[in-house]
């Protein structure tokens, strides 16, 4: 994934547990080491997954935000 065109997105409104995290997962698969990805998704459960899962991969949770209703993270590939 091109970093010239900055961070990569993923947007997963809308989409409920656990697709948030896997479609998370996939990304941070295919993504080069050093990648930012920002997630952004509605499901409540995230807040509890998305960590989870960039813990248990090794990379690294840089931001998690939370307003309106959407929940926001924004990982770096290790």
């Amino acid at each position: 994934m091109d970093q010239a065109n900055g961070p990569l997105r993923l947007d997963l409104k809308g989409l409920k547990c656990p697709l948030p995290a896997l479609h998370t997962r996939r990304a941070l698969e295919r993504a080069a080491p050093g990648t930012v990805i920002l997630v952004e998704c509605t499901d409540p459960m995230a807040v509890i997954d998305i960590p989870h899962l960039v813990g248990q991969t090794g990379n690294v949770l840089e931001e998690q935000t939370s307003q309106g209703g959407v929940l926001g993270f924004r990982i770096r590939r290790a």
